[in-house]
């Protein structure tokens, strides 16, 4: 059984069981988590897709921790110009762990 949920802009293929890193949720860690956009339950080989999401149909999930991405550097230049400006951003990210799927 999986779902396909969107959260933070973003979509992600979830199964129960397994660890997704999502963009920052407010929640503190160690509290549960209710996702009710989900756009596609595949429970079995029965597929009901949403239009866009699918009414009752919510996956449990329960924050592990807050944590940072990557670093990314942003370098910009002008030829000639003697323009250089060098930048750096980390997103803050969430670890959840997706406990339980209902259709």
């Amino acid at each position: 059984m999986y779902a396909v949920v969107q959260t933070g802009g973003k979509q992600y293929k979830v199964t129960e069981g397994t660890t997704i890193e999502v963009n920052r949720v407010g929640d503190e860690a160690g509290s549960a988590l209710t996702l009710d956009n989900v756009l596609l339950v595949n429970q079995d080989g029965s597929v009901k897709i949403g239009t866009p999401t699918i009414e009752g149909a919510k996956v449990e999930a329960e924050v592990v921790k807050h944590t940072r991405g990557k670093k990314l550097v942003i370098w910009k230049m002008k030829r000639r110009k003697g323009y250089r400006n060098k930048n750096g951003h980390r997103q803050d990210l969430s670890l959840l762990k997706i406990n339980k799927i209902s259709a």
